[in-house]
């Protein structure tokens, strides 16, 4: 499996390959979050670093353009319903 990006990480990085493979599939699981599950996930970080939810939905729509399949535009309050329901 990915064994383009795992003969490249080995000759890039110091990784050996299981490690090179181990990296691979944390990433793939990091970036294989749902957009809800992520939304759900980033508005508990936020407010627990005691931002108010103004600031944690701004921050989210923001951080969202950056995943790696990016969503589609969702409004304020497509982020509200994803989090209360």
């Amino acid at each position: 499996m990915h064994e383009e990006l795992v003969d490249h990480l080995t000759r890039s990085t110091p990784l050996n390959r299981g490690e090179a493979l181990r990296v691979i599939q944390d990433v793939l699981a990091y970036f294989d979050e749902t957009t809800q599950e992520y939304v759900r996930r980033r508005h508990r970080e936020l407010q627990a670093e005691g931002l108010r939810n103004t600031a944690i939905f701004d921050q989210i729509e923001a951080d969202l353009k950056y995943r790696a399949v990016a969503p589609p535009e969702l409004t304020l309050r497509q982020l509200r319903r994803m989090v209360y329901g």
